[in-house]
């Protein structure tokens, strides 16, 4: 991988962290942020789920949109909409405002990563494509897990308005860099709307978003009640459960970093055998869910997987659109959205419905259906047919 392109996968990774920084880390400081506007904890939510409820509805349309437009520009526009929505919201002190400040970039969230996953394969070749995207996938794993530790440390120590810096500086830095470093990136093929959206005629672009949608579910409908998990089965103190979710997190970044030599090596191979290995795991996980010792190796390897699956689902999804990579990664971003939505949803059910215990078995009914998806999919298409379609 030439020095340019490792220096623009860097700031791509520093971008999407931003991002996804600015989404999450919110998460850390809702407490905070409820006392600050006068609301409810709940309603203090609104923050993170009006931001996720937007990304879902502007995945397919936004990329779509912009995907005609000088890529580095773009770039700038979103990283500057963060930066300047950011700096609304640290001398905001009327809530309406601060939802109007949130759900402005969270229509701009989705160009920003889709142009990222494409512009990181586009900048290598075709066959090392897996492991530039997988270097991005990390500042989407250090978005999710580190944002939210960094947020909430920030203002326990110092004050809410600071960790609301902290979002704005790292989205400052990104546009700097892209700025500076990025070099004009004009659409070489402008493709039509319509060619685009040509693609949801095929049969296997749906039977990669509906593999994707439940290897999300997988994944989230679980991961959401897993510090609840840990409380109730596990029975494990508040430090406890931290240092548990930093062991998934770190995990995570790891298996970006396996997801991407693993594609790369055998696409196919990973993509099909991925719901089976989970599936072991989450048997392990309901077997020996009551015992700390055996959790924190199950944990540690779940989160491998967890990594191993965000690229896989970028992955399904691109190579059965690989014509219209922009809008195929805003499909991507919506289908992990929905998944996420369901997996929680269904989750709770059980939840609710037969116990805490019981919640990943909506792991094991998601990774049924991805699986058999997956395979029609394999079993309609040969893996070189697949990136020609």
């Amino acid at each position: 991988m030439a020095k340019q392109s490792k220096l623009l996968i860097f700031i791509l990774t520093i971008g999407v962290f931003g991002i996804i920084n600015t989404e999450m880390g919110v998460i850390g400081i809702l407490p905070s942020l409820a006392d600050h506007f006068e609301v409810s904890v709940s309603k203090a939510g609104l923050l993170v789920s009006l931001f996720a409820l937007v990304v879902a509805v502007s995945g397919p349309t936004m990329p779509l949109l912009f995907s005609r437009i000088n890529r580095k520009k773009v770039m700038l526009l979103v990283l500057g909409t963060f930066v300047l929505a950011n700096i609304i919201s640290i001398y905001t002190t009327n809530f309406t405002v601060a939802l109007i400040a949130r759900v402005i970039p969270a229509l701009f969230h989705p160009i920003y990563c889709s142009l990222a996953f494409s512009v990181a394969a586009d900048s290598v070749s075709k066959e090392e494509a897996p492991k530039a995207v997988s270097k991005v996938f990390i500042g989407v794993s250090a978005g999710m897990v580190i944002g939210v530790p960094i947020a909430s440390f920030i203002a326990s120590t110092t004050s809410l308005q600071m960790a609301m810096v902290f979002f704005a500086v790292v989205n400052a830095i990104a546009f700097v860099a892209t700025l500076l470093i990025v070099p004009s990136m004009p659409v070489k093929e402008r493709l039509s709307y319509g060619v685009q959206l040509s693609v949801l005629k095929k049969i296997i672009t749906w039977q990669s978003i509906i593999a994707v949608i439940f290897l999300n579910s997988a994944i989230f409908g679980v991961y959401s009640y897993f510090a609840e998990y840990l409380k109730t089965v596990t029975t494990m103190s508040a430090n406890a459960i931290t240092i548990m979710l930093i062991v998934f997190g770190g995990a995570n970044m790891i298996g970006n970093i396996v997801a991407g030599r693993l594609l790369t090596k055998n696409a196919v191979k990973t993509v099909v055998t991925f719901p089976i290995i989970l599936g072991a795991i989450y048997v392990l996980f309901f077997l020996f869910g009551p015992f700390s010792a055996p959790m924190l190796f199950i944990t540690f390897i779940w989160g491998i997987l967890a990594g191993v699956g965000a690229n896989i689902n970028q992955y399904w999804i691109m190579s059965s659109a690989p014509k219209a990579p922009d809008f195929a990664n805003g499909l991507f971003l919506s289908s992990c959205n929905i998944g996420t939505t369901i997996g929680t949803a269904i989750g709770g059910l059980f939840i609710s419905g037969i116990g805490t215990q019981y919640v990943v078995f909506v792991g094991f009914l998601s990774l049924i259906v991805s699986f058999i998806t997956i395979s029609l999919r394999n079993y309609m298409y040969s893996p070189s047919k697949q990136l020609s379609i």
